[in-house]
């Protein structure tokens, strides 16, 4: 997944695992689940012309170059990522983080109280990054009649998933666990659902 891979070689993984007081590896995992459920639920808004809509408006508000000289941990604004999380799950936050906690593997489970901790540290990165993709996107004469279709592909394409962001989000998580898709699958079936009920 080249998307979500490009993304985390550059979460600076050491300060990470130092902030949420764990070993790299778990801090690494944590970060990668939640950075693919962000990007999926950011998806799931953007089939929906006004999530996409106000998503693009979000990524004007965000340095597309925060990621390129390496970022200070300490420096992220979180209330700014808790707003971000709260945007893209709405009222299925709760869910999202209880469906990350339960993914589990040959590597064990991962901790939804990591997975909280860790969503607000990692939501402003996921909008630079996502940023500079969409930047490069439409700079490489991708011009879609409908913004939210661009941006759309984009985050298809991130994901590895095409149209299919679910397929490509299980994908992901999947590999974090070790192999079954099951996890994934629960995931995907609340990331679908964020337009379907309770849309905030």
């Amino acid at each position: 997944m080249p998307g979500i891979d490009e993304f985390m070689s550059q979460v600076p993984v050491a300060q990470l695992a130092n902030q949420l007081g764990v070993d790299e590896q778990t801090a690494a995992r944590t970060a990668k689940a939640a950075g693919a459920a962000l990007l999926g639920g950011m998806e799931a808004n953007a089939k929906d012309p006004g999530g996409a809509a106000s998503l693009e408006k979000a990524l004007t508000q965000h340095d597309p170059g925060m990621l390129d000289s390496g970022v200070d941990l300490g420096k992220v604004d979180t209330d700014d990522g808790a707003k971000i999380v709260s945007n893209v799950f709405g009222d299925k936050q709760g869910q999202v983080v209880d469906a990350l906690g339960g993914l589990g593997g040959a590597q064990g489970a991962l901790d939804s109280g990591l997975i909280a901790k860790a969503l607000p540290l990692l939501a402003p990165l996921v909008m630079s990054f996502l940023a500079k993709s969409f930047t490069g996107h439409q700079q490489a004469g991708a011009a879609q009649a409908g913004a939210g279709g661009g941006l759309g592909d984009v985050l298809g394409g991130l994901l590895g998933g095409g149209s299919g962001g679910g397929g490509g989000l299980g994908d992901i998580l999947g590999s974090l666990t070790g192999g079954g898709g099951s996890g994934g699958g629960g995931l995907g079936d609340v990331l679908g659902g964020l337009l379907g009920g309770g849309k905030h």
